[in-house]
């Protein structure tokens, strides 16, 4: 694909902590590093983009990381031109004066509404269709997704193939966890564990304490500490922290930047992800895993992860499907799940096997940043 010297502004409203925030800063990377856009990263919450980039300096307006100009985007909008391609992730509201720099000029800029990733089979209907408009500029729906027919998923040239490499190697992998403070005593199954607050956790955490096989739970700073420190009897928990109870070791590990983070989730045996950036990144991972959906109004989220799970389970045998459905659902639902993680070990092999040809399948299409640079080409 040829590379693109043109003006990009992507918008980032802060909901959830990390999920935007973290979508956006991968693809404006990506989109710096592999198609020579220039682009503009605004960012109305800079502590939470600090957790993820501990290089930002929350107190800039305007600064540059790893070739992406970061800038604040507050409450008193400055003067600013827009932009030859202009995303709006997660439908967020475009400042009122940066609407009519768009439409003040002469080529109206090419408007993306990037949505929240989704399986529904709707989705592909929607995918670059016209939205509302502004003056003289359309904006226009922009999908990630699982079928060929959507955006795809974020996706870095060669990152399955450092993956790949890094799995294969022990060495690499111990030195890893050796960084974070990770010591696991040998024969130790490694899982992640990053969700919201979640009242199934507590009957995961007896079962896997009670477990003959010894279990190394790795719990990233965030909301689901609560729920961990009442099942340890413990008033707060905070990184570095270490507990063990029977043969379960429970260990908090500070926020850590995202390529670490990936080389994390490479290093476990399952991992427990929520919102959809390291839904994805689990996924890219190729070990069993489980998702915990942002809960929306009226429940529509279940609606969500019933798509997923149904596209992701179909090369499973009947009996996995049938636990990894079980597990999946009691865990959204808050519901205990310590049998439906029984019965999903009784297909571990099966589903490991299955994660890795789930990751392989999804990196056939064009990967997001590819496909909205794609888009744009042919649009112009």
């Amino acid at each position: 694909m040829p590379q693109v010297n043109t003006r990009w502004d992507i918008f980032c409203t802060v909901v959830d902590n990390f999920g935007d925030i973290g979508v956006t800063w991968r693809l404006a990377r990506q989109l710096v590093a592999e198609h020579a856009v220039n682009v503009r990263l605004w960012v109305d919450d800079l502590r939470a983009f600090e957790k993820i980039c501990p290089q930002i300096d929350a107190s800039l307006q305007q600064q540059t990381q790893q070739g992406v100009e970061v800038r604040h985007w507050p409450s008193e909008w400055p003067q600013a031109d827009s932009a030859d391609v202009v995303i709006a992730a997660f439908a967020c509201q475009l400042p009122g004066a940066y609407m009519d720099a768009m439409a003040a000029r002469d080529k109206p800029p090419l408007w993306l509404n990037l949505d929240y990733l989704s399986a529904e089979d709707w989705v592909v209907g929607c995918h670059g269709l016209p939205s509302v408009k502004y003056k003289s500029v359309q904006k226009i729906f922009f999908f990630p997704g699982f079928h060929p027919d959507t955006g795809g998923l974020l996706r870095e040239h060669g990152l399955l193939e450092r993956r790949q490499t890094f799995q294969q190697d022990p060495e690499a992998q111990r030195q890893f966890l050796q960084e974070l403070g990770i010591d696991p005593a040998p024969g130790s199954q490694l899982i992640s564990l990053f969700a919201y607050e979640n009242a199934g956790l507590a009957s995961w955490l007896d079962v896997l304490a009670a477990d003959a096989t010894p279990t190394h739970l790795l719990v990233p700073e965030g909301r689901i500490l609560g729920d961990v420190a009442r099942w340890l009897g413990a008033d707060s928990l905070a990184a570095g922290a270490l507990h063990v109870r029977q043969s379960l070791s429970v260990q908090v590990l500070p926020f850590v930047r995202q390529d670490q983070y990936d080389q994390l989730l490479w290093c476990c045996d399952f991992n427990a992800v929520r919102g959809e950036d390291s839904f994805v990144r689990a996924q890219w991972a190729a070990r069993p895993m489980l998702w915990h959906i942002y809960q929306q109004d009226e429940d529509i989220h279940l609606d969500k992860l019933d798509a997923f799970l149904n596209i992701y389970t179909k090369g499973l045998s009947p009996a996995a499907a049938e636990a990894i459905n079980g597990l999946w659902h009691a865990w959204n639902a808050g519901q205990p799940i310590d049998t439906h993680w029984l019965a999903a070990r009784e297909h571990w092999p099966e589903l490991q096997k299955h994660a890795e040809q789930w990751c392989l399948e999804q990196a056939l299409q064009a990967d997001l940043a590819a496909a909205l640079v794609s888009f744009y080409l042919n649009w112009i």
